[in-house]
């Protein structure tokens, strides 16, 4: 089988590729790898349109005869998975090529997932109650059969029983679930149907928005294999044969090709390339490796082919390590703690007691009934859900997807914010800081132009980097008359019949170049690119991982709101270093594993910070486990989007900003209603006191103060633009 660095053609008897490159209006593909059911092909626009990407690869897994689609985003590539007995290549290249051509398909929009069995269960809660407030409203009128009422509303109220009596064998305490269902029972009795229909509504109402705001309490399963190849190529007795992921062992040598997920960990016998380890180790640049050098499960192989004898797999791998910290991690109720049960919980002793006061000294069944209707949690179990749902629904219109009411009232209470560097405070891929000249009769724009030239074709992030500078400075880029790549080292080629080298300093040194004059700049954030024209170093190219643009007014805005910062990098702390001081970050922590991060992550814990932490990656998601607050971002991986109780969906830290803003919001309306609630009922219950309190004022007071504070639930979607006034640099949508 050969080897394939960029478009090769493979022969594969009748089944060849018929184009390396197809160009079609902006969706040019090209043709990376090919083996006999396996079809890797690179569309740079997928590296810029994850939608498309997604939308792609459903309609292509819709063709019985792939077996499976894959994007990866980083390495602009398709990898196809086909049945060669059900189709063969031509027709799988004309299936893609038909696709691309298409323009239906890419407006379509992916049909969402319902949880079905969630609805269901809603429906039954609520429809009861609501059917017996119907029925309560028309039986009067309708002269229904009281038993035939009551015993609905008896149904209905049956969830309030079970938690009473929950309450009492549990919890070992008479709670508001006690004093609710005591007081539907009195009513029910005295046939009176309304006020406790109203009640029984309320309260489940209530408790299933709580709920709905809910993330799910247990954490899916982490499985470290979703995100590679369910195939690898191994090598045995000279041949490649293609197995099962789960079937390779210790010891077995695997073929890794460029724009493959390394699928284990272990050491590479034969070959080197340019690895991205970004999304596990947090290194802003990919890394050089060669033979004898270790290589990691999950890192991307960007240039070069490899042959990895394997030392560790699924979950023995540094990356499984990772997943099982994820697992480890505490897990909590994400549901809005029950400020109404906690509240309405220790009135409810003083309230039996003042009824039943009053009705040993007036024995009227009525007035003691509008007194203990006079309960402060009904309102309280309608308001608080109610304005954590209403804040849940105009962040995520906002693209602050804020998973549960725990992470809201959480994300209220943050005083430290712990960040990521590399894809997170920087945009996450090399760009030209700075060009230096050396031989001062060259200018900046001729070392551009011959780096620029040298490195056109590549697919290398610092290749990308310097060609898309000189593509940005109006640069005209040469034709090169002979060109060597040499992976991990850079480029050595002819331009003008000059020989021009472009790379590393390991390059310049193994063709004897002079790099003495660079030494000055090898400090700060910046990595250098050296170039050399015939023998002699002419200039240098700094590049770096650039800052995003908003991370500076996001630092500033968490200062002003007296927020503590930290950055926790696997990065170099010479790099760490610098990036922290641009954006006058509190504290850094550079070179750490993920379980490092996750021990400073519990360090400031302990200190009894309530910590936020923002991260994308792999080595990212044990610390977003452990945080009390954990946020990524929509094009983050699998694993720390699915760990995050919140996810910026534009990918824009300044949604941090507003979810602070809201989260405050959402928990000073609830304190509001908390006042709402608890003022008429306190005065309509001491009027009941010394003065006869009718049951359907009281069911009035209690129930009118209920939608008062529901009402003012409301306030953070009829007002959004009070938090975008305060805060101008947010740009939102």
């Amino acid at each position: 089988m050969t080897l394939a660095k960029t478009s090769i053609l493979v022969d594969l008897g009748t089944q060849k590729p018929n184009k390396t490159i197809v160009k079609i209006p902006s969706l040019d593909y090209q043709t990376i790898h090919l083996v006999e059911g396996r079809w890797r092909v690179k569309i740079p626009k997928i590296a810029t349109d994850q939608e498309f990407g997604n939308k792609l690869r459903y309609w292509l897994e819709k063709n019985k005869s792939i077996t499976s689609a894959r994007i990866n985003q980083a390495a602009s590539s398709l990898i196809l998975e086909y049945q060669p007995q059900l189709i063969n290549f031509s027709e799988l290249e004309n299936t893609l090529q038909n696709l691309l051509t298409r323009k239906d398909w890419i407006d379509f929009s992916l049909p969402e997932q319902i949880d079905q069995g969630k609805l269901d269960i809603y429906w039954e809660r609520l429809g009861i109650p609501i059917a017996s407030l119907g029925l309560a409203l028309i039986a009067l009128p309708w002269e229904l059969p009281p038993l035939l009422v009551g015993g609905l509303l008896l149904a209905a109220s049956w969830p309030a029983y079970v938690r009473a009596w929950e309450g009492i064998n549990q919890e070992k305490q008479l709670t508001i679930d006690f004093l609710d269902a005591l007081v539907i029972g009195m009513n029910l009795s005295q046939a009176q149907f309304i006020a406790p229909a109203f009640m029984i509504s309320m309260i489940e109402g209530g408790e299933v928005i709580r709920d709905a705001t809910a993330r799910s309490s247990e954490r899916k399963t982490l499985d470290l294999l979703d995100s590679l190849s369910q195939y690898v190529w191994i090598e045995r007795d000279g041949q490649e044969i293609k197995i099962p992921l789960k079937q390779v062992q210790n010891g077995d040598l695997v073929v890794i090709y460029p724009g493959d997920l390394v699928p284990v960990d272990g050491k590479i016998i034969r070959g080197s390339g340019l690895l991205d380890q970004n999304k596990l180790t947090g290194e802003s640049v990919p890394v050089h490796r060669e033979i004898e050098d270790e290589v990691f499960a999950s890192t991307l192989l960007v240039e070069g082919n490899l042959v990895v004898q394997v030392e560790h797999t699924g979950k023995d791998t540094r990356a499984g390590l990772v997943v099982e910290l994820v697992k480890s991690a505490p897990v909590y109720d994400t549901r809005m703690e029950n400020y109404a049960a906690k509240f309405a919980n220790s009135a409810v002793v003083p309230t039996l007691l003042i009824g039943g006061g009053i009705y040993g000294l007036t024995g009227d069944l009525a007035r003691t009934i509008g007194i203990l209707t006079l309960d402060f949690g009904t309102g309280i179990r309608v308001s608080v859900p109610t304005t954590i749902l209403t804040g849940l629904t105009q962040s995520a219109r906002n693209g602050v997807y804020i998973r549960s009411g725990r992470a809201i009232e959480m994300l209220s209470r943050v005083d430290c914010v712990v960040f990521d560097k590399t894809g997170t405070l920087t945009q996450g891929k090399a760009s030209i800081v700075k060009i230096e000249s050396i031989d001062p009769n060259i200018t900046e724009q001729e070392i551009l132009t011959l780096a620029a030239s040298a490195e056109k074709g590549l697919t290398h992030p610092i290749a990308q980097a310097i060609v898309q500078g000189a593509e940005d400075r109006g640069i005209n880029i040469q034709q090169c008359q002979t060109w060597d790549y040499k992976v991990g080292l850079g480029v050595v080629a002819t331009i003008e019949d000059k020989r021009v080298l472009v790379g590393s300093s390991r390059l310049m040194e193994s063709e004897t170049i002079d790099i003495s004059a660079a030494s000055s700049f090898k400090n700060g954030g910046n990595s250098l690119a050296y170039v050399a024209r015939d023998g002699q170093l002419i200039g240098l190219i700094l590049y770096a991982d650039p800052i995003r643009k908003e991370s500076k007014q996001v630092i500033d805005q968490l200062h002003e709101l007296g927020i503590e910062t930290h950055m926790l990098t696997g990065d170099i702390a010479r790099v760490a270093h610098a990036v922290a001081s641009e954006l006058n970050i509190d504290h850094v922590h550079a070179q750490a594993f993920p379980e490092t991060k996750v021990e400073v992550v519990q360090q400031l814990k302990a200190k009894g910070k309530t910590v936020a932490f923002i991260g994308d990656g792999i080595n990212d998601s044990a610390a977003l486990a452990y945080a009390d607050l954990s946020l990524s971002f929509a094009n983050g991986s699998d694993i720390a989007r699915e760990t995050a109780d919140i996810v910026l969906m534009d990918d824009d830290l300044t949604g941090l900003i507003y979810g602070l803003k809201i989260a405050k919001e959402v928990m000073e309306i609830i304190y509001q209603n908390a006042l709402i609630v608890a003022i008429p009922n306190l005065g309509a219950l001491i009027a009941g006191v010394f003065f006869t309190l009718d049951p359907i004022i009281a069911i009035i007071i209690n129930n009118g103060s209920a939608i008062a504070a529901g009402l003012n639930g409301l306030r953070p979607a009829l007002t959004p633009s009070e938090i975008e006034k305060t805060h101008p640099i947010i740009t939102i949508g």
